[in-house]
C-alpha cells in the first residue's frame, strides 16, 4: 500500500481498548499503514482514496493469539504427521493454517517453537518473512523456532510417537539439547537464524508419553542457562509449564512467560503476580481438544488435568495474574482461535477483560507498543465484528472485517 493512501473506515462503532467505551458512527483514517484519527466529524471522508462503510459492525484491535504452531495441525493432518510429513509440505500447509488465522482476526501471533524434523530449518521464521514481504497471507508472526526440550521431554517428537531407538533422530539445531553447553548451542541456534524469542519446555504435559504432566524436565540451572543466553541477545523466553515445582523453578531462572499453568496453586499464582510474570493460559484446550483418538495414558492425564486446569485458571483471574490469550492451536483448529477469549470469559474474566488479554497484553507481552489499540500512531490493525463485543464475546468468532498493517484481508 501507497504511503498517500487514505483509508476510511465508517463504523457502527470503535472500541476503545482502554476505556471500554464504544464510539458510536465513528470513523477511522488510515494513511498508509497507521491509524491518523479516530472522529465522530464526517467531514474526514473528504480526503479518502477510499472510504468502506460497515455500519453493522464495531470495530476492534486485531486480535492476538500468543500460543500457536501454524507448522502443525490443518487440512489432511493427523496423529502421524511430525512422522510422516516432510519440512516442504509442512511449511505449504502452514500457509494454509495463516491465512485461515488472519480471516479469523487475529493479526498477531507468537508461533511457540518447532518441534518436528526439519534438517535444522526454521520453519516460523521463512513463514514470518514470507508473511511480510506479502508473499502469502498471513498474520504478523513472531517465531521461536525449534523448541529448547531434554531427550525425551515433552515436545521430544519421537518420544510423543514412541519411536524406537535410532528412529528420526533429532540434533542440537533442532531443539533436542541436554545440559547446559548443549542448550547453549540451541539457543544460539535458533537466535543465529531468525527466532525473536525462545521457547522451552520445563515440564511434562498431558502429551507427554512418560511422567506426570506437571513434573519438571530441566533442572533449574538448565533454565537458567536457557534464559540467560536468550536474555543477553534480547530475547524474552516462554516455558510450557503445568505443575508448581516446575513454574516456580521457571521464575527463579528469570523466565518471562509460563504456557499453560494448569495445575498452579494459590502460592504460585501469588507469585506471578508479584513478579508480573505472563501467564499464557490456553483453557479453551482444556474443553474443546478431542483426545478420544490418542491412547489410554494419555486420556487419563487429559481427564485429571483438564479439570485442575479449568480451576487454576479461575483463581488466577480473580488474583489478577497478567493474562495474555493463547489458544494452542492446532490444539484449537486454526482459524477458531477466539474460542480462546470465550472461555476466558467463561472462567471469569469480563468481555472487555477478554479483549484486553488478546490486544493490550498480547502487544505487552511482545514489546509492540504500536499494537493493540485503535487510536492515533498505531499500526493499522483493525477488525469488525457485528453487534457488542461488550455484551456478546461471541462475536469474535464472527468476524466480517479484517485490516493488517493497512491491508484489507477481508470485508
Amino acid at each position: 500500500m501507497s504511503e498517500s493512501t487514505v483509508t476510511v473506515l465508517r463504523a457502527g462503532g470503535v472500541l476503545d481498548i482502554d476505556t471500554g467505551d464504544v464510539i458510536e458512527s465513528a470513523s477511522v483514517v488510515v494513511e498508509g499503514n497507521r491509524i491518523s484519527t479516530v472522529s465522530t466529524d464526517r467531514s474526514t471522508i473528504e480526503r479518502a482514496d477510499e472510504v468502506i462503510h460497515m455500519p453493522d459492525l464495531t470495530l476492534i484491535p486485531g486480535l492476538m493469539d500468543m500460543e500457536v504452531d501454524l507448522v502443525l495441525g490443518g487440512p489432511g493432518a493427523g496423529l502421524s504427521d511430525p512422522v510422516r510429513s516432510d519440512p516442504i509440505k509442512m511449511t505449504l500447509r502452514a500457509t494454509v493454517n495463516a491465512r485461515r488465522t488472519l480471516r479469523a482476526g487475529f493479526t498477531t501471533v507468537r508461533n511457540l517453537g518447532l518441534f518436528v524434523k526439519t534438517g535444522g530449518y526454521l520453519i516460523d521464521v521463512a513463514l514470518s518473512e514470507a508473511t511480510e514481504a506479502g508473499w502469502i497471507d498471513g498474520p504478523r508472526i513472531v517465531p521461536a523456532g525449534h523448541a529448547i526440550v531434554p531427550t525425551g521431554g515433552h515436545l521430544d517428537p519421537s518420544a510423543q510417537s514412541s519411536l524406537a531407538p535410532h528412529i528420526m533422530p533429532l540434533t542440537v539445531e533442532e531443539g533436542i539439547a541436554d545440559g547446559i553447553d548443549e542448550i547453549r548451542r540451541a539457543v544460539r541456534y535458533q537466535i543465529k537464524h531468525g527466532a525473536r524469542l525462545i521457547k522451552c519446555c520445563a515440564s511434562g504435559g498431558v502429551m507427554s508419553q512418560t511422567g506426570p504432566s506437571g513434573a519438571q524436565q530441566y533442572s533449574t540451572g538448565e533454565l537458567a542457562a536457557i534464559a540467560e543466553e536468550a536474555h543477553r541477545r534480547g530475547l524474552k523466553v516462554a516455558a510450557h509449564c503445568h505443575g508448581d515445582t516446575a513454574v516456580n523453578a521457571a521464575l527463579d531462572a528469570g523466565i518471562d512467560c509460563i504456557e499453560h499453568g494448569f495445575m498452579i496453586g494459590d502460592a504460585t499464582i501469588q507469585r506471578l503476580v508479584d513478579t508480573g510474570t505472563f501467564l499464557v493460559s490456553t483453557t479453551a484446550l482444556a474443553e474443546d481438544w478431542d483426545v478420544s483418538q490418542y491412547p489410554p495414558t494419555l486420556r487419563a492425564k487429559a481427564a485429571e488435568v483438564f479439570p485442575r486446569a479449568k480451576e487454576s485458571l479461575t483463581r488466577a483471574i480473580e488474583a489478577g495474574v497478567k493474562i495474555a490469550c493463547g489458544s494452542d492451536a492446532p490444539a484449537i483448529w486454526h482459524g477458531r482461535n477466539a474460542q480462546e477469549l470465550v472461555v476466558l470469559v467463561k472462567r471469569g474474566m469480563t468481555p472487555l477483560q477478554a479483549l484486553r488479554a488478546a490486544t493490550t497484553a498480547g502487544a505487552e507481552l511482545i514489546a509492540a507498543p504500536d499494537l493493540g489499540r485503535i487510536a492515533p500512531g498505531m499500526l493499522a490493525d483493525i477488525i469488525g465484528v457485528p453487534g457488542d463485543p461488550l455484551t456478546d464475546i461471541t462475536t469474535t468468532q464472527r468476524v466480517q472485517f479484517v485490516m493488517k498493517n493497512g491491508r484489507v484481508y477481508k470485508r
